[in-house]
């Protein structure tokens, strides 16, 4: 952020962020990982990235049981725990690959802290086996364009030399291997820049305008909701997909009205709480005051 010239809160001056602003650890203790350059380099360009095998099969296993109870079987679970961010699925929420990914992409200095995450958590779900016979997932390609999008529904990309915005950002988790062009995710690379419309072509799911890919169970997909993208028919028939959704947005913006049950956040880690607190900035970092100046104008409340 110190090197590229983003504008602050102070009649245009380039915002400096000094170390030690953004969480280095997560609400379990865990180190946050960073993404590499090229990580950097493939989302900017590309709008999505895919980081294989981001969980142990030990994780994988437990948080695949849990999912599907609670798809097929919500009423086995305490109430307060038939959520996605419920369970060994709450590990999720801030994963330290996570909070590396949004501590460049979507966290803004001024409402973060070490102890504070610097972006929201908008919503959770599951693509998983369905009670009816039949494919999973229906081809319905959506948004693109974010570049050029007005900002007040999120879906938009910002960007200036050196650093870039996904005002709204999906991660998701696949639990099950996905094999190429047999399920998973349609993916319009560069979509999320592009200053033409889109072409009839898109709407044909074998057109060259779509990537996709492959992975382990256990791996993690980003993109940002500004790119173009579809769910396609799950023709895998080694195993179905089992896919948790996660979606996050800026602290000052939301999507839908959402929340996770209150006696769960309630149950969680302080910091993994800050995921989940009020859509405003003002005086929203837990432990200090946003003055909307220089970072060294934020000052300890109380």
């Amino acid at each position: 952020m110190s090197n590229a010239y983003v504008i602050d809160k102070n009649m245009g001056h380039k915002m400096d962020v000094p170390d030690g602003v953004m969480p280095t650890h997560n609400a379990d203790g865990q180190a946050v990982v960073p993404l590499t350059e090229e990580q950097k380099y493939l989302f900017d360009a590309r709008g999505w990235l895919l980081i294989p095998g981001a969980l142990s099969e030990d994780e994988v296993e437990e948080m695949r049981a849990f999912a599907l109870r609670l798809h097929s079987d919500p009423e086995s679970l305490p109430e307060h725990e038939r959520s996605f961010v419920a369970g060994p699925l709450e590990k999720l929420t801030d994963h330290p690959v996570v909070v590396g990914f949004l501590n460049e992409f979507l966290a803004f200095p001024h409402l973060s802290s070490p102890d504070c995450y610097g972006f929201r958590m908008e919503s959770s779900g599951l693509r998983a086996p369905s009670s009816e016979e039949g494919q999973q997932g229906a081809f319905g390609p959506h948004n693109g364009h974010g570049l050029f999008r007005f900002a007040v529904d999120s879906h938009h990309y910002q960007c200036v030399p050196g650093k870039a915005f996904s005002g709204l950002t999906r991660v998701v988790w696949e639990l099950n291997p996905v094999k190429y062009r047999k399920g998973g995710t349609l993916l319009a690379t560069g979509s999320h820049k592009s200053v033409y419309a889109s072409p009839p072509s898109i709407q044909d799911p074998q057109s060259p305008l779509w990537d996709t890919y492959e992975c382990p169970a256990g791996s993690v997909l980003f993109f940002t909701e500004a790119l173009t993208h579809s769910t396609c028919p799950w023709t895998n028939t080694d195993n179905q997909r089992v896919g948790i959704f996660n979606l996050y947005n800026s602290v000052g913006s939301r999507w839908s009205p959402w929340n996770p049950p209150e006696k769960l956040v309630e149950q969680m880690p302080p910091m993994r709480q800050t995921l989940f607190r009020g859509t405003y900035i003002a005086n929203n970092v837990p432990g200090y005051q946003y003055h909307g100046q220089n970072m060294g104008d934020r000052q300890l409340a109380g």
